[in-house]
């Protein structure tokens, strides 16, 4: 058996989350948020037998989706005096990140 933990986009994960359960997995969500842009994120645990691992996997790939998104920094220009000033930058968001491990037992009680 795998545990599958993937830590996907708040945006995808109602629709990964409904496509995991329409193929027959559970799930559970936790949510979470992203260290980069401390942006929502949901962290999904799933557990399959060994031989459904590409199946989850696919289905992960294909419903988490990259997207740019414009984000606000702060930029410090030396002619303007060290005022700062909103400046927006395209940062690419979504996707997914997902850890595999082994599972030596599980109970569903």
């Amino acid at each position: 058996m795998k545990l599958i933990i993937a830590i996907v986009h708040d945006e995808d994960s109602p629709r990964l989350m409904a496509e995991i359960n329409k193929s027959g997995f559970r799930v559970t969500k936790l949510n979470s948020s992203g260290g980069f842009l401390r942006s929502g994120n949901t962290t999904l645990m799933i557990v399959v037998e060994d031989d459904k691992l590409t199946e989850v996997t696919d289905l992960i790939r294909r419903h988490s989706s990259s997207r740019k998104a414009a984000i606000n920094t702060n930029v410090t220009p030396a002619a303007i005096g060290g005022a700062y000033i909103p400046y927006p930058v395209e940062v690419m968001v979504g996707g997914a990140t997902v850890f595999v491990l082994n599972v030596e037992h599980f109970e569903k009680m």
